[in-house]
């Protein structure tokens, strides 16, 4: 497993890391506590060491599992958590977004009870989860450099979210140096990590992408085929049945990347990613053991050529010949397109 960088924190991250939403939460389907901690534990086992948790999945509980599985073995593990929904004084009705609080008074204390929740002293990385760029002035600014003094931060991060678009959050997440940035980012989806990739070279930044989605919601590994029925609560059944009709021929047309079986669709998917150096690690959605051992392969497979890169360019660039709408619009921006529009990017499909 390869290792990369934090923009320049020093704090590494496996190149495939773990997205703690699916422990301690029904939002993939139910598992038990005690499947979820080995599930943690055996990827950790498979050379993944970047596990990236949020405060309010589960309010508190995915956080607590986290450090129950991982506690024992800290010195190996880079650990990521958010703050910023305030789960403590506002219920949550299935997967609608809570009131969010990004004040000083509350981001340390939110870091405080997450340190708690987790048993460990310091945080590898803290993400502000899906702040809006108005609330992310001085005093939020001071305070993220306040808690790295302290020692309880190594690294600072701006999470995305949770539609698709946040151009100015993620602008400013890397005009303002932030070591990380957390984004929708994959082959179907590459607007906006593109465009970030365009800010981190004109700026000349060091920030580093965290591509999360990186299987467009079961398209990409083929969990999710036209005969898939999802269960109740699956996050994945939020897409539109357009997408899933539209991403299933766009897949066909990516069967060159599994190159005759030296690399699986899934693998692929990752491989992709991992092929801009911006893009410091891919945080797949793991369900099953299975998922771990081969997806935390990925970085051994051969990495995608020059030509075969340009052979996806393309299929993007031509919208893989398809026409029909992908169904995703209202899902797409914070702001109803206008901030992508602002800068000419377009959504396959768009």
């Amino acid at each position: 497993m390869e290792h990369r960088e934090l923009g320049d924190s020093g704090v590494e991250v496996s190149t495939v890391g773990f997205g703690a939403w699916v422990v301690g939460t029904d939002w993939w389907g139910d598992r038990g506590e005690a499947e979820s901690i080995d599930l943690v534990q055996h990827a950790l086992d498979q050379g993944v060491t970047f596990f990236d948790t949020g405060d309010v999945y589960g309010h508190g509980r995915s956080e607590e599992l986290i450090g129950e599985a991982l506690g024992g073995r800290r010195d190996e593990v880079t650990i990521a958590s958010k703050v910023g929904y305030d789960f403590y004084n506002n219920p949550q009705a299935g997967h609608g977004e809570i009131p969010k609080e990004m004040t000083p008074e509350y981001i340390h204390e939110a870091v405080d009870k997450s340190l708690d929740r987790l048993d460990m002293d310091h945080l590898d990385l803290l993400q502000l989860h899906n702040a809006d760029v108005d609330e992310v002035d001085e005093g939020i600014l001071e305070t993220l450099d306040e808690l790295r003094e302290s020692g309880k931060v190594d690294a600072v991060g701006w999470a995305l979210g949770p539609s698709i678009g946040w151009l100015a959050e993620g602008d400013a997440a890397i005009a303002n140096e932030f070591d990380a940035l957390q984004v929708v980012f994959n082959v179907f989806e590459q607007t906006p990590g593109t465009h970030f990739m365009e800010t981190i070279d004109d700026l000349d930044a060091s920030t580093s992408i965290l591509a999360r989605v990186p299987h467009s919601s079961g398209l990409l590994n083929e969990q999710v085929r036209p005969e898939t029925e999802l269960g109740e609560g699956d996050h994945r059944g939020f897409r539109p049945d357009e997408w899933y009709d539209t991403g299933w021929e766009k897949v066909e047309k990516l069967r060159f990347l599994e190159r005759d079986g030296e690399r699986t669709m899934g693998q692929a998917a990752i491989q992709w990613l991992l092929a801009h150096d911006e893009v410091a690690s891919v945080t797949p959605t793991f369900r099953t053991t299975d998922d771990v051992d081969e997806w935390a392969a990925a970085p051994d497979t051969p990495a995608l050529s020059d030509e075969e890169l340009d052979r996806v360019a393309d299929l993007h660039a031509r919208d893989y010949d398809i026409e029909r709408d992908d169904g995703m619009a209202g899902f797409r921006s914070s702001v109803d397109g206008s901030d992508l529009e602002a800068v000419g990017a377009t959504y396959a499909g768009d």
